[in-house]
């Protein structure tokens, strides 16, 4: 078999140059797919692409996304599918479908000798299927550029290419057309290559009384006739089709699909279901459609509603065997996970640090507490302790929790525990105001901590390199910089004038940043690009598993400072005996004092933990290859060596010894971090504009949970959408990110969109 290659990243501009819809195709299949969380995973929303160009934006993102193929999106663009074995047979379909349609320059083979021919379609239409031969049109697929599953070789377009011909250059096909081609066809092949004929049941064949079908039946049929846009009178067919199969219970059936319509108006709809007088069609209409588009009627289904229902099903064994079979659980929606049981397991000066910011709060954050206390600990050993590998203890911790939640006490309770030890000097400036300012401050004290309050707005000033201005544009470099320069010496930047300007070097810095925030505003800073360029990944994500609290009443008193916590604190500034200097800077001349740091030692199945661990990163990190995870993944075994150091320093800081006990817990709160930072990401930051509205929108019903909102809620609530509701709200539905119920009401009927779970 031939190795995957990416073709999306080879072809994918050239195919968006010429016109054509390109999607991700999942590697080693025929179906579209999208890769995140390291993984590839379906993509129900590619359908959107049958009714718009794809952008060079996309197909940059995806040209990232390993092994990504490439399929095109019927709609403008006609696929005719020859699915037939036989070479002699296929090449008669070939030729005369060249002579109905027009000799297209586009062919593509597959597994031969099956073929496929490609056309431009005038007006998008709805394809039928008749096995062995299939229109794909408007709401399908075909593979353009992949390895085929099944030869294990790249699909071959022996002739020209959607490379080399644009998509306007294409002969051009009507409905009315292919269908000629398809009776034509089908009347040249042979009898046991024909597709069976439709015979619907004697009940179903009379014209005195409706078409009686069944109310399960009429939902699968129905899911697959498209409601885009379809012209007065079929959908007034459809709806006289679902009156006359299921009567009355088909209400709200039929509402649920005319409002996949734009031009959907609920009013109307229920005012001409009353209307509705059928007698002469009902389910076989439906079905008949249904089939046209693909449907294929699940066997346990029953057609027929006419059938007395007290008669036995004849597939009853069937289905008291399928009822007995486990139902696979329904997928859920994937939000910020809980922290495990063990994540609060801590002991030492950390559980003396995490009591204490607890206890003195009025709204408690345990999650939050528990990153702010690794953060502060680190700075105070990070010039006096390192790891076999050299590592540090220097972290950037990121607290959020919802406006109002206490997300802002853990960096009080933090000064007033540093002042009380006399350590306050390990305490660096509450902002951060250009990136000379920041090195100013590490090189007057090179171990600091610098807690930042409202963070997701100092990202928004800081991060886009374009617009903001150099001296704070300057400080998120700086800061991805200083992370990994905490084992040698940062050297700072040349300037001209030596005299006023002079270079600050730094020796070993240790810069923690402790940030709060809010989700929405940390996330809005961001763009897709910082999971890719690693400098987010350097962040351990502590989000609240409880944005409001309940209020404490009487909490302890934030200035009576524990005195085991103050003596806990002094020693781990003071470090290991003979390990003492270098956490201050040389005051006379402003020159920096070389740390003598100790090795903390590690425990042989502390070792082993952390080979598997790196063994289990490695595999990761080439699953998620050209993926902004794999920058995430990066940094999981830096993380955690850096915070079983401190919960091993914490325990006991005159001979710290990092135990499988302590390997084992930093592995559960940085694994719990980055599943929060991943999650997160794929909820928030969106590959382009349009991505952004969606999950933007999706958010908003989220919050609503279970009850959901009204139309007319959501509408309120989606202003920024102006015209592009009804786009966005078809997208996510399709896509089945959100789904939506209609009820009958007295008045009218009750639509409410829920986040599909």
């Amino acid at each position: 078999m031939e190795a995957a290659q990416d073709f999306m990243a080879r072809f994918g501009a050239r195919l968006v140059d010429n016109g054509y819809p390109a999607i991700p195709i999942w590697p080693g299949s025929k179906k579209p797919g999208r890769f995140q969380a390291g993984a590839w995973c379906d993509y129900p929303a590619w359908t959107r692409h049958c009714d718009r160009p794809t952008t060079l934006i996309e197909v940059e993102t995806w040209a990232t996304w390993p092994d990504a193929a490439i399929g095109l999106a019927c709609g403008t663009l006609v696929g005719i599918d020859i699915d037939v074995l036989d070479p002699d047979i296929a090449h008669r379909l070939e030729r005369l479908a060249r002579d109905m349609l027009g000799d297209t320059p586009l062919l593509r083979i597959g597994k031969a000798p099956k073929r496929l021919l490609v056309y431009r379609a005038d007006v998008p239409f709805s394809g039928p299927k008749r096995a062995p031969l299939e229109i794909l049109a408007h709401g399908r697929q075909f593979v353009a550029f992949a390895i085929h599953p099944d030869t294990g070789q790249p699909y071959v377009w022996p002739e020209d290419s959607p490379l080399t011909v644009a998509l306007d250059d294409l002969p051009v096909v009507t409905e009315d057309s292919v269908r000629a081609w398809l009776d034509a066809a089908i009347a040249l092949l042979p009898p046991e290559l024909r597709p069976a004929t439709l015979e619907s049941p004697p009940a179903l064949m009379l014209s005195t009384s409706p078409q009686r079908g069944t109310l399960a039946a009429v939902r699968s049929a129905l899911a697959h006739i498209p409601n885009a846009d379809l012209d007065y009178d079929s959908w007034v067919r459809i709806g006289m089709a679902v009156k006359g199969a299921i009567g009355e219970d088909g209400a709200s059936l039929f509402a649920s699909w005319s409002a996949m319509s734009a031009k959907d108006v609920p009013a109307a709809t229920a005012k001409a279901w009353a209307s509705f007088r059928p007698t002469t069609i009902g389910a076989g209409t439906i079905y008949h459609f249904a089939m046209e588009r693909g449907w294929q009627p699940d066997p346990v289904l029953v057609l027929d509603g006419s059938t007395p229902q007290d008669e036995v099903h004849p597939a009853a064994g069937l289905l008291a065997k399928l009822a007995a079979t486990p139902a696979e659980p329904t997928p859920t929606v994937q939000t910020v996970p809980f922290p495990p049981q063990d994540f609060f397991a801590v002991d030492g000066a950390l559980k003396l640090m995490v009591d204490y910011i607890v206890t003195t709060a009025i709204r408690p954050q345990p999650v939050l507490a528990i990153g702010a206390a690794l953060c502060a600990l680190g700075v105070l050993m990070g010039r006096r302790y390192r790891t076999p590998s050299n590592l540090r203890s220097n972290l950037y911790v990121v607290g959020m929790a919802a406006s109002g939640g206490g997300k802002d006490h853990a960096r009080n309770a933090i000064k007033e525990a540093f002042l009380a030890a006399g350590v306050d000097a390990y305490l660096g400036g509450n902002r951060l105001a250009s990136g000379a300012g920041l090195l100013t401050a590490l090189h007057r004290q090179p171990a600091s901590l610098f807690q930042i309050d409202e963070f997701g707005h100092f990202l928004s000033s800081v991060v886009d390199k374009r617009r903001a201005p150099k001296h704070l544009a300057e400080i998120w470099e700086l800061l991805t910089e200083l992370s990994t320069s905490a084992g040698g010496t940062f050297f700072g930047a040349e300037y001209a004038d030596q005299k006023l300007r002079p270079r600050q070097d730094i020796i070993q810095p240790c810069c923690a940043l402790h940030a709060t925030t809010v989700p929405e505003t940390f996330w809005a800073a961001l763009g897709n690009g910082s999971l890719g360029d690693g400098s987010l990944a350097r962040f351990l994500i502590f989000q609240s598993d409880n944005d409001i609290p309940d209020r404490v009443k009487h909490p302890a008193a934030l200035d009576k400072v524990p005195p085991q916590l103050i003596k806990a604190l002094k020693a781990i500034a003071a470090g290991v005996p003979g390990h003492a200097s270098g956490n201050i800077a040389a005051a006379a001349t402003g020159s920096m004092i070389k740390p003598t740091l100790y090795t903390v030692p590690m425990t042989l199945d502390a070792e082993a933990l952390f080979d598997d661990l790196d063994a289990d990163i490695t595999r990761r990190q080439r699953q998620a290859a050209h993926s902004g995870h794999g920058a995430v993944l990066a940094r999981v075994w830096e993380n955690t060596a850096k915070i079983a150091l401190i919960r091993a320093v914490s325990a006991d800081p005159q001979r710290p010894v990092i135990s499988l006990a302590h390997a084992d817990w930093a592995c559960i709160v940085v694994e719990h971090c980055t599943r929060t930072l991943l999650i997160e990401a794929e909820r928030h930051i969106a590959d382009n504009e349009a991505d952004a509205l969606h999950k933007k929108v999706v958010r908003i019903i989220e919050a609503a949970g279970d009850n959901g909102l009204t139309r007319s809620e959501l509408y309120h609530k989606t202003h920024f959408l102006g015209d592009r509701r009804n786009a966005v709200f078809g997208a996510l539905i399709e896509a089945e990110e959100i789904e939506m119920s209609i009820t009958t009401t007295r008045t009218k009927p009750r639509t409410v969109y829920r986040r599909k779970r």
